[in-house]
């Protein structure tokens, strides 16, 4: 991400939004015509500040682990088919984002945004709770990683779940706080510097890996380790990891009401995509040809650092720890910013509480800041208690995502599907145009389920502590507008909620869901 300043021409009220469906493209365009004759381009985000963001906000922690993390589940055939799998899955979600950008101008609050649209207010609310919730739980997952990174020259930080580890990166999240909390473009123009300089010594990483690849180790290397399963079981072992590493894929939707050009949006999306798969997918399939995998599955994270080690020496993990900090810290400003304005948007639009529309000087919304820092450290506590604390706030991370993903998708299959709607039969020639436009919504919405189930039911389980409670910020934004809290379909939902909390709960308390 290289610019996510918000000018305050455009945090004010919503204005009441137009229609959806396809006519819905026709407003926007007038209003951009409107703003270029009225003094030149409309103010706004331009593609290239849209594209930075969207990289920006995937390149981060994720990409440093991944020699690890895929060596722990199967070897190079199965690399190559999950990031296949992967890829296709992620393209047909970033282009399910730059359709309904185009086709849905309206919509422009973000992920949660298409869950509402499609599936009621109370089933955008918990979208909203889940991607806020995924965005503050994976800052966790930065300040692990580098005590984790520092813990090599450290060792009382352990793995970055130490107490001391614990206690240094709480004064370095309320650090960041008070950093944003400044002002929104005090907070960016750090993020622009970051933005170059992280994706640097990745690019180097590959390049060094290629220059001392050894074939042998390679195709020792392809067909997997003997505690390698299935490959199918394979590829599902490497879904979390993959979700983790491309969120931020829909970092130009949340801020898609600041574009310059609504159709900038979706391009941002797919470029941004495209351009970060293949460096995600280079680091991890050239690892292979350094190190054998079972070795590189032992490494402690960042892996990427002890595979360049192998290659180069002592000084391959300095060079990465720098860069490592450099990217995890430029990431967690963006998720920082990217967290708060998904809650600031929602109560804008009445979906949250009222308290969450306050901003300080600087246009920063400045109680929503405050709630997602409570949050992460919260989580932050909790990953002491972990077995393994990256992994752990890793996986939950991707699990909080899965529900928003999916909704997005689904409501996209509905958009399809009603936008063809008509009273008499269909031409042939209209069915056959409407099969074509629903081949991505439903490759996006199976394959989102396909992550829900490589996720497993533990962390889909743990994901409803979190949305039982954050239902009471929904009744709270009903009350304050004298409206009724939950519809008959709504109520049977938020009941099923609680359930799957009280599921939980019980789960952790008989060791059947391990932190």
């Amino acid at each position: 991400m290289t610019d996510l300043q918000t000018p305050p021409s455009v945090r004010t009220s919503a204005a009441p939004s137009p229609p959806g469906g396809p006519s819905s493209e026709r407003p926007a365009r007038a209003r951009d015509a409107t703003a270029r004759s009225q003094g030149g381009k409309r103010a706004g985000l331009a593609l290239t500040t849209m594209v930075g963001m969207v990289v920006g906000s995937m390149v981060g922690a994720g990409v440093f682990s991944l020699p690890g993390r895929f060596a722990q589940e199967t070897g190079v055939g199965g690399a190559l088919v999950a990031w296949a799998v992967a890829g296709t899955g992620m393209l047909m979600l970033a282009l399910v984002f730059q359709r309904l950008a185009v086709r849905r101008p309206d919509l422009d609050s973000g992920v949660y945004a298409y869950a509402k649209a499609g599936f009621g207010q109370y089933t955008g609310f918990l979208s909203a709770i889940g991607f806020w919730a995924s965005a503050c739980v994976g800052n966790v997952t930065y300040w692990v990683l580098i005590m984790s990174t520092m813990g090599a020259l450290w060792p009382a930080l352990g793995a970055g779940d130490t107490l001391l580890a614990a206690a240094l990166s709480t004064a370095g999240l309320w650090a960041f706080y008070f950093l944003v909390r400044r002002g929104v473009r005090e907070a960016a123009l750090l993020n622009r510097i970051v933005t170059a300089a992280k994706v640097v010594p990745i690019l180097v990483f590959v390049v060094l890996a290629l220059f001392f690849f050894d074939p042998g180790v390679f195709a020792d290397n392809f067909g997997g380790a003997a505690y390698a399963g299935s490959l199918f079981d394979q590829v599902a072992g490497t879904m979390l990891i993959t979700v983790f590493v491309f969120l931020g894929i829909e970092a130009a939707s949340v801020y898609s009401r600041h574009a310059r050009r609504r159709e900038d949006v979706g391009r941002a999306t797919v470029l941004g995509f495209l351009g970060v798969f293949a460096v995600f997918a280079s680091v991890t399939i050239v690892s292979y040809g350094i190190m054998p995998m079972g070795e590189i599955a032992e490494l402690r994270q960042p892996s990427m650092a002890g595979v360049l080690e192998h290659a180069v020496g002592p000084w391959g993990t300095a060079f990465v720890s720098a860069g490592l900090i450099v990217s995890v810290l430029g990431a967690y400003l963006a998720w920082t910013l990217m967290a708060a304005e998904v809650l600031h948007v929602a109560a804008r639009n009445d979906d949250m509480p009222r308290f969450l529309k306050r901003t300080a000087h600087g246009d920063v919304p400045s109680s929503a800041l405050l709630m997602s820092t409570l949050l992460s450290q919260v989580v932050l506590v909790i990953t002491m208690f972990s077995e393994n604390a990256f992994n752990f706030a890793l996986d939950l991370t991707s699990a909080l995502s899965l529900i928003p993903f999916l909704l997005a998708a689904g409501f996209a299959v509905r958009y399809v599907l009603g936008a063809g709607a008509t009273r008499g039969p269909a031409p042939a020639t209209f069915r056959q145009r409407r099969a074509a436009r629903l081949v991505v919504p439903v490759a996006a919405t199976l394959y989102s389920l396909f992550l829900l189930y490589a996720a497993g039911p533990g962390f889909l389980l743990l994901s409803f502590l979190l949305y039982a409670p954050a239902t009471a910020l929904y009744v709270l934004a009903r009350r304050e507008q004298g409206r009724r809290a939950f519809t008959r379909p709504e109520l049977v939902l938020c009941v099923l909620v609680v359930l799957g909390a009280a599921a939980a709960v019980l789960a952790l308390a008989t060791g059947s869901i391990d932190l």
